[in-house]
């Protein structure tokens, strides 16, 4: 009878060190994935606040532009085109893509203020053009943190075993952001 109780409370002090160590995995497991996925909510909620910054500044400089480049209509409507598709987005990754249509129109638009050299003297597009650089820097920052918040999420729920509680609770992997093709490839500058 003792030799019986004493394998009975052997085996139960197996399994319950068994059962505190799976919970231990699963809860420490769960938790960094939440905390990783939180770490890239945060991360993406400082790029949507320089793009936001950024959606801001941009009719005040559009108009300036315009006061000295009329003829350039089809470079201020892709501006202004690929501004209300960022108005419209509603997914992350339609907020990627259409920050990066504008991104490339923001760029056009630059280039055209180069054969403007009256208007790269007015104080006021001088400004402007500070507080764009200033938040094309502090979005370079933004998105570099969202990415690098990403990549840990994504590799963490691709590990093994991490991927078992990543797939038992849902969670998917993230979007990074991208710089659109057109930013790959060199300047072209003319004299």
């Amino acid at each position: 009878m003792k030799r019986g109780t004493i394998i009975l409370l052997v085996v139960l002090a197996v399994l319950l060190i068994l059962g505190l160590s799976v919970y231990s995995f699963f809860k420490g497991t769960y938790n960094s994935l939440v905390q990783l996925d939180e770490t890239s909510n945060s991360a993406w909620a400082e790029v949507e606040n320089n793009l936001q910054r950024r959606y801001d500044l941009i009719p005040n400089l559009v108009n300036t532009v315009k006061g000295f480049a009329n003829q350039e209509k089809e470079v201020f409507l892709g501006v202004t085109e690929a501004r209300s598709k960022v108005g419209g987005a509603t997914t992350r990754d339609q907020r990627i893509n259409a920050e990066n249509e504008l991104s490339g129109a923001l760029s056009r638009m630059l280039l055209v203020v180069e054969n403007y050299p009256q208007l790269k003297s007015d104080a006021n597009f001088r400004a402007l053009q500070d507080e764009l650089s200033g938040t094309e820097n502090r979005l370079a920052v933004a998105r570099k943190r969202y990415n690098d918040a990403v990549r840990q999420f994504n590799v963490m729920i691709r590990q093994f075993p991490q991927n078992i509680v990543a797939n038992m609770f849902g969670f998917e992997k993230k979007t990074f952001y991208e710089i659109p093709d057109e930013a790959r490839a060199n300047p072209e500058v003319q004299f």
